[in-house]
C-alpha cells in the first residue's frame, strides 16, 4: 500500500474508531500524517484484539494517564459502536479504579457520565 492508500485507509479508520465524533486532521502535518498512516491504517486495522479489546486498554491507559476528555471521547465512541454498554463502561471506571487509584478514576467520572448523557440523546 503507497502513502496516499494508507492516509486514505486511516482517515477511514479513525471516523470508525471515533463514530463520526473527531474531525479528520488535514492532510500535510506531519504528526497527523504520521498517526493516520500508521495508528489507524496500520495497528487500529490489525485482527489479533477485537476492537472492543483495542478500546478497553486504550481506557485503561488513558485514565491512568489521567486525560478525562480523552476519556469521555473514548466512552462515547465505546457505546456508540455497541463495544460496551452504559453498565459495562460504569463497570470499567470501578475496575480502574483499585488499579490506578480512586482520585484517577475519579476525575474520568463527571466526563464519562456526560459521554453517557451524550450517548442517550442522540
Amino acid at each position: 500500500m503507497n502513502d496516499k492508500e494508507r492516509r486514505e485507509l486511516g482517515e477511514k479508520v479513525i471516523e470508525d474508531v471515533y463514530a463520526g465524533d473527531v474531525v479528520v486532521p488535514p492532510e500535510g502535518f506531519a504528526f497527523t500524517d504520521i498517526m493516520l498512516k500508521q495508528l489507524f491504517a496500520e495497528l487500529w486495522t490489525r485482527e489479533t484484539l477485537s476492537m472492543r479489546d483495542k478500546r478497553i486498554l486504550l481506557l485503561g491507559i488513558i485514565a491512568e494517564k489521567g486525560e478525562p476528555m480523552t476519556f469521555k471521547l473514548q466512552i462515547k465512541a465505546a457505546l456508540k459502536r455497541g463495544e460496551m454498554n452504559v453498565a459495562e463502561a460504569r463497570e470499567l471506571l470501578l475496575f480502574i479504579a483499585q488499579y490506578a487509584g480512586y482520585p484517577r478514576a475519579a476525575s474520568m467520572l463527571a466526563p464519562m457520565e456526560e459521554a453517557i448523557v451524550e450517548f442517550e440523546k442522540e
